[in-house]
C-alpha cells in the first residue's frame, strides 16, 4: 500500500537502475526545483545477472536519496515476463491514482529488452484506466496532464531534452549506488562494461544530446504530442 506522498512527477521503469541510467538528472532537476518525485519500479529484479532482489532494493533506495526522489517503490510483477495483462495494468493504475503526477515518464516503447518496451505500452495503457471514474481502485480517478517517454537509448531524434549539466555527477553517483551491478565481478562481466569505462559511456550519450541543444549534458525524451508555444522570442535553443 502506498503512504500518501502525492507526486508532480513520476517516473516508470521495468528494473531498478533502469531510471537512473535514462532520466534521473532529470528527476534530480525537477526536485532541486521544488517538486515532487516519484519512482514506480514494476519489478523486484529477481532475474538479473548480478546481485539479489535484497542489495538492489537497498541500492534502490540510496540511489534514490541521492536524487532527492520522495517515493520509490517496487511492484511485484515478475522481472523478465513484464506482461500488458489487465492485471497489471490495474496495479500500475491504482499507483498512479496514489500518487496523482501531473507529468509521467515512461520508458521508450522500442527497446532491446522486451520489458522496456513493454513497459512503455503498460504505463500508458495504465494512465488511460486510472482516469475512468467508474473503475474502482480505492482512490480517487486521476490521469497524468503529460506523459513522455524517455528516449537516451532509442535510435530516435527526441522532442526535447532537459539540461543536466548541473545535476551530471550527481546522476552518475546515483548510478554507483549499485555496486552489485556496475563493480567488475566475474558474473555477466561478457554483457557489462568495465567500471572504468562506464562514466566515459555515460558522459558520452549525455554529451550528444547536450550538443544538440547546446549545453554540456543532457537527457533526451519524446512526446506524442505537437508543441505548443506562445512566445517565439523564448524559444531557447539556437538555429545558427
Amino acid at each position: 500500500m502506498l503512504d500518501s506522498f502525492q507526486a508532480d512527477i513520476l517516473a516508470v521503469a521495468a528494473h531498478r537502475d533502469d531510471v537512473e541510467q535514462t532520466c534521473g538528472g532529470t528527476l534530480l532537476k525537477m526536485a532541486e526545483r521544488g517538486y515532487r518525485t516519484a519512482i514506480l519500479d514494476l519489478t523486484q529484479g529477481e532475474m538479473g545477472t548480478r546481485g539479489t532482489v535484497e542489495e538492489r532494493s537497498l541500492e534502490a533506495g540510496e540511489a534514490a536519496r541521492i536524487l532527492k526522489v520522495g517515493h520509490r517503490q517496487a511492484l511485484e510483477i515478475p522481472d523478465g515476463r513484464v506482461e500488458n495483462t489487465y492485471e497489471n495494468r490495474l496495479n500500475v493504475a491504482a499507483a498512479i491514482r496514489q500518487l496523482r503526477p501531473r507529468v509521467l515518464i515512461l520508458p521508450y516503447w522500442q527497446a532491446r529488452h522486451p520489458d522496456h518496451a513493454t513497459a512503455a505500452t503498460l504505463g500508458y495503457e495504465a494512465a488511460f484506466l486510472a482516469g475512468l471514474a467508474k473503475l474502482d481502485l480505492g482512490a480517487p480517478p486521476h490521469r497524468p496532464f503529460k506523459i513522455i517517454y524517455a528516449s537516451l537509448y532509442a535510435d530516435v531524434r527526441p522532442t526535447f531534452v532537459v539540461d543536466i549539466s548541473e545535476q551530471f555527477e550527481t546522476r552518475f553517483a546515483a548510478l554507483m549506488a549499485y555496486r552489485s551491478q556496475y563493480e567488475d565481478q566475474d558474473a555477466g562481466s561478457g554483457l557489462f562494461p568495465r567500471q572504468a569505462e562506464i562514466r566515459e559511456r555515460i558522459a558520452a550519450m549525455a554529451g550528444f544530446y547536450g550538443l544538440l541543444a547546446g549545453v554540456r549534458y543532457a537527457e533526451p525524451f519524446v512526446s506524442k504530442e505537437v508543441g505548443l508555444v506562445d512566445d517565439l522570442l523564448a524559444i531557447p535553443v539556437q538555429s545558427i
